[in-house]
């Protein structure tokens, strides 16, 4: 395993992107995986992922290319377990909105004496063949993320942001929108003062902000506003987009 992606956005002031993958689609990974994306985002929280799938997935973007992600269903032990068990580089985990659920993130990602995360022999560590050298360095190089998508995660950002371990907190663009009471409003000054702010609390404590953007003017505000981790749309908005352009051109 190798943390080169979370040592340079620590020391980087330059974004890094990626995309969300969201198709369930081995193929779709592989086609996206040279195309110079600095990390691949697997959705298993709203896409039919199953265990099998979700480690092809990860499979394929071991060695070179694209950094593994994976964005797990839920607050759970059992998927975080799953995802890096797959060897997945980091995770997200939606609708983490206290300090007291940052801090359960953090401890089913990390092995103890940091964390409860159960060993095992399982691709993370090429099934046991170096697992040693994997439980030495895989709390220090895994990406922990948490999404902030809520009212209640605002009024909760400095503690979720101090807790230690969370390295990524990543907006939610269109539920933190829902959540204000915008329904689908993202450009709305309401959802910006609110990523800015996320974005001030990160450099107060360190961390890395993310979000995701589905056009060039999002990304262009997502850079502007400080953003580092920038998930540029996802397989199927390139893939809707593009049908759309060749269809009606």
């Amino acid at each position: 395993m190798k943390g080169e992606l979370k040592q340079r956005l620590r020391s980087a002031r330059e974004p890094s992107f990626g995309t969300w993958v969201s198709s369930s689609s081995l193929v779709a990974v592989d086609a996206l995986r040279g195309l110079g994306f600095d990390w691949l985002m697997v959705d298993t929280e709203h896409a039919p992922v199953n265990p099998e799938t979700l480690a092809a997935m990860v499979a394929l973007l071991q060695g070179s290319g694209p950094t593994p992600f994976v964005r797990v269903g839920n607050i759970d032990q059992y998927l975080v377990k799953q995802a890096l068990d797959a060897g997945a580089h980091g995770i997200l985990v939606p609708l983490v909105s206290s300090e007291a659920q940052a801090r359960a993130v953090v401890s089913y990602a990390k092995y103890p004496p940091e964390g409860i995360r159960g060993a095992a022999a399982a691709a993370a560590s090429r099934y046991g063949r170096e697992l040693a050298t994997y439980l030495r360095t895989a709390n220090a190089e895994t990406t922990v993320g948490v999404q902030i998508e809520t009212r209640e995660a605002l009024e909760h950002l400095e503690a979720i942001a101090a807790v230690p371990g969370v390295d990524l907190l990543f907006v939610g663009p269109t539920d933190l929108t829902l959540s204000l009471g915008l329904l689908d409003d993202r450009t709305n000054p309401k959802v910006r003062d609110a990523m800015r702010t996320v974005v001030a609390t990160c450099e107060r404590h360190g961390k890395i902000p993310g979000t995701l953007v589905v056009s060039l003017e999002e990304k262009k505000a997502a850079v502007d506003l400080g953003f580092r981790f920038i998930s540029l749309a996802s397989d199927i908005r390139f893939l809707l987009d593009g049908a759309s352009r060749f269809r009606n051109g």
